[in-house]
């Protein structure tokens, strides 16, 4: 069925005769489409439901104030009638230009990485500048994207599910979680107002990442919305506690980070763990896709293991102050 709205979609930018090759079905479903020259796009077919026409146009005006900025990002592509999102059957759609880096790593697997420190310091410049540049924008009056503040994180309905009822938690598992969300919840409303807070990424994890030979480029803004910039930090570099040079990498990402603005990162404890708190809450709708099994069991174990060191923590914190 999305082959044939695709195919549909494709007179919108007078592209009838290219050729579609499916290349992602998991959020949306994405189709690198390539025209007689070898020129490559990216056809969206976003996912019924998840975002709101508003909230899909929102994204592509925030990428293009990014690339007015001067970061690597894709480009969006206005139909022959200068739209830049259509709808066709159940979905919306929009094209984008097709970037051609490569993925700096894929999650759940060791990180094959030359210049390793390096990348990550360019990293954390490109997030300063991405917040940079947010900051600095007039957003349209018709704006519209999800809040990943503490109500999107550890509120009633989070963005991503109620991670404490994971079915497939345990019970020692099950009030854990449901004992650090009440903690965490009254953990931001102590700092949430002294903390950096605008437009994020929100998923800038090793496959929406791209080494090319200009430099790192960003993709996926799916999840893009407001949130705190230790939370886009700490969806990052999540994907590294399993690496043997965690602390350096990390390091490197912060120094990056504060060589274009600053940040505090005595609460970034706090957010790394409430990320991995939220991949349990995410996999729930999606226990029928091809390896979840394995992401759920990955995914509990690393926020088990990061809510016990953030308890640690501040028990010792607590012990010496």
């Amino acid at each position: 069925m999305s082959l044939e709205t695709a195919r549909k979609a494709m007179a919108s930018w007078d592209l009838e005769s290219a050729s579609l090759r499916l290349v992602a079905q998991r959020e949306n479903t994405v189709y690198q489409v390539t025209i007689e020259d070898g020129t490559n796009y990216a056809l969206r077919l976003h996912r019924p439901g998840y975002q709101t026409p508003a909230a899909l146009r929102s994204e592509l005006q925030w990428m293009e104030a990014l690339l007015e900025g001067g970061l690597e990002v894709p480009t969006p592509i206005p139909t022959t009638e200068n739209l830049l999102l259509i709808a066709i059957d159940e979905y919306q759609i929009d094209l984008l230009s097709w970037l051609s880096g490569k993925p700096m790593g894929a999650s759940g697997e060791a990180l094959q990485l030359q210049n390793r420190r390096e990348t990550f310091r360019s990293l954390g410049q490109i997030m300063a500048r991405v917040h940079s540049i947010s900051d600095g924008w007039s957003r349209p009056q018709e704006f519209e994207r999800v809040s990943w503040g503490r109500e999107g994180l550890v509120g009633e309905n989070p963005v991503w599910g109620k991670f404490w009822e994971n079915p497939h938690l345990s019970s020692a598992q099950r009030k854990l979680f449901g004992d650090i969300r009440s903690e965490a919840i009254e953990e931001l409303r102590n700092v949430e107002e002294t903390l950096d807070y605008g437009l994020i990424h929100a998923d800038l994890v090793r496959e929406n990442i791209l080494i090319s030979e200009r430099g790192l480029q960003l993709i996926d803004f799916d999840d893009s919305g407001f949130g705190f910039r230790l939370f886009e930090i700490a969806t990052t570099l999540l994907r590294n506690t399993g690496e043997a040079d965690s602390d350096e990498l990390q390091a490197a990402l912060i120094n990056g980070y504060r060589s274009i603005r600053p940040i505090d990162t005595a609460h970034l404890p706090l957010f790394m763990m409430l990320r991995a708190l939220s991949y349990v809450g995410w996999i729930v709708p999606r226990m029928t896709e091809p390896g979840s099994d394995v992401r759920l069991r990955r995914f509990i174990n690393t926020a088990e293991n990061l809510v016990r060191q953030y308890r640690e923590a501040n028990t010792r914190n607590s012990s010496t102050a």
